[in-house]
């Protein structure tokens, strides 16, 4: 009914985090001027990753209770919320079901990070071949 404003929520604050982290990054990378570390994905473009991902879940699962009429263009705009054993109903389904999709993502995410962290500090191989005789 609602699971979807579970992700939009960390979405959000994964959002506002993201922004703070790249204005800190910038003012660092000004100070050491232009020193950057090599062979290092940045740390708010991580967590970009993980807002595309939770922002995109949250508008597709918006768009699918939209679809089969659970959220409507006036207000309270969940249908749920009309009906106080609906919303009973309704936050059951937040907290766990949008909770576990929300904790999904962010596990998904972490194997990514970890993943392209192996990647990006994997040492280069010698693509030269020594062919002397």
């Amino acid at each position: 009914m609602a699971c979807f404003l579970v992700s939009a929520a960390e979405a959000a604050v994964v959002t506002v985090v993201e922004k703070a982290e790249e204005k800190k990054e910038q003012s660092s990378t000004e100070c050491s001027a232009g020193k950057e570390e090599m062979g290092s994905i940045p740390w708010s473009r991580k967590l970009k990753w993980l807002s595309w991902l939770l922002w995109g879940g949250a508008v597709l699962l918006a768009f699918e209770h939209l679809w089969h009429g659970e959220v409507v263009p006036w207000f309270p705009f969940l249908t749920a919320m009309t009906n106080p054993a609906d919303a009973a109903g309704m936050f059951h389904e937040m907290a766990t079901v949008g909770v576990c999709m929300a904790a999904l993502i962010t596990i998904v995410w972490l194997i990514m990070c970890k993943a392209t962290d192996s990647i990006v500090k994997r040492p280069e191989k010698n693509v030269t071949q020594n062919t002397a005789a």
